[in-house]
């Protein structure tokens, strides 16, 4: 049965591959070659290749897993590229569409040379200009959200207020790291400029709001080890995400701990002393459920017995859980998964999931802030949405 519904995926996968590629040789390669032309058969294999990369590029990463990232990184640059190309030849298709029923709109029943002549460039030539136009666009956008990924993520410093705050956590400061995605590009040399970043800054806590690997411990598990150095005064702590559920989570959550990373699973745990106690709660992804994970996050249970008199800042990968959140009192919710869209305007279609693509949002008696992640999955780049090291700063709120 396993092995069934994984061939139904692959002949699935394969045939939107085929689909796609032919759909850019219709509107790149078709209207721009003569018949039989040389640069036409050129352009026509080009494609071809490129439709192998993605299925290449993923057997490959896998196959040579540690060792992948020649295949994974031309794989995920081309599905990124592939996406503002079908973004913007989408786009423009449907304007041709509304001006060609415009044109033919003003001819219908009279005599209009404009109209017509309209009609006759929408049908003869507009790809030849329109074509050029979009592989122009898509590639400075590309080059440019890819130039976007390089180096260490900025610091985004943001100051959330919070009713009845104690007098000893005016200025406590938290760390969100969060979606770094570690596998075959993101890696060692990535993650210790992160660490040394995080350190600059000498936060109060560090929390680490899920996805953060693409793999197994045996395969990332040196490149991990580089969170063994991160300092803050009362730790660091950690919630699943769907990631970890596809990279093994209980081997991950072992691994975690023995890099004395306090990882939450659906539970609760008090920091500090006196009037600078904070209450921390985290859930485990709701995605854990299909793994049989018993429903995934559990906030009542995390939240159980929680005092309101103190604040309570919850960790929780996805933004989704924040209706329990606000619902059993929790004062704060940092979150991820959503990744700010990633690529403009991918958001527009992450935002119909969630509640909260980014940024800061108050709901109901609660507060969430949702990180645009300090990574990135799948294409090496980001348009209109920073990866960021989000340095939080609590004050209490104004009477």
């Amino acid at each position: 049965m396993r092995g069934a519904g994984l061939a139904l995926f692959l002949s699935v996968a394969l045939a939107l591959d085929g689909l796609t590629h032919f759909y850019l040789w219709n509107r790149l390669v078709a209207p721009l070659f003569a018949l039989g032309s040389p640069p036409r058969l050129a352009a026509t294999w080009a494609l071809v290749a490129l439709a192998l990369v993605l299925p290449l590029g993923a057997i490959g990463s896998r196959v040579l897993a540690g060792h992948g990232s020649a295949f994974a990184w031309p794989a995920f640059a081309w599905m990124g590229l592939l996406f503002l190309l079908l973004v913007l030849l989408g786009a423009a298709d449907a304007l041709r569409g509304v001006l060609l029923a415009g044109a033919r709109l003003a001819a219908f029943g009279a005599s209009n040379d404009t109209a017509q002549g309209i009609s006759a460039w929408l049908a003869a030539s507009y790809w030849r200009v329109a074509s050029p136009a979009a592989l122009v666009v898509a590639l400075a956008a590309g080059s440019i959200g890819m130039a976007a990924v390089r180096g260490t993520p900025a610091v985004k410093r943001v100051t959330i207020e919070l009713p009845a705050l104690p007098r000893g956590l005016e200025g406590f400061t938290i760390v969100q790291l969060t979606d770094l995605h570690l596998g075959e590009i993101l890696g060692d040399a990535w993650l210790r400029g992160v660490v040394a970043r995080v350190n600059e800054l000498k936060p109060d806590l560090v929390a680490i709001t899920g996805d953060l690997v693409d793999g197994s411990v045996q395969q990332l598990g040196p490149i991990v080890a580089n969170l063994a150095a991160l300092n803050a005064r009362l730790g660091v702590f950690f919630v699943i995400g769907n990631h970890e559920y596809y990279s093994g989570v209980e081997e991950w959550t072992t691994e975690l701990r023995r890099l004395g990373i306090r990882v939450l699973r659906n539970e609760r745990v008090t920091v500090g002393e006196g009037d600078g106690r904070l209450e921390v709660a985290g859930v485990d992804d709701p995605s854990g459920a299909r793994f049989g994970y018993a429903g995934g996050a559990d906030v009542e249970r995390a939240l159980s017995g929680y005092n309101r008199e103190r604040p309570l800042v919850l960790l929780s990968h996805q933004p989704r859980t924040i209706d329990e959140a606000a619902l059993h009192g929790a004062s704060l919710q940092l979150s991820g998964h959503t990744h700010g869209g990633q690529i403009w305007p991918f958001g527009y279609i992450v935002a119909l999931t969630q509640p909260y693509l980014h940024g800061w949002a108050k709901h109901g008696g609660a507060q969430i802030y949702v990180s645009n992640g300090t990574g990135y999955w799948g294409p090496p780049m980001r348009l209109a949405t920073p990866a960021e090291i989000t340095f939080i700063t609590l004050r209490p709120a104004a009477p």
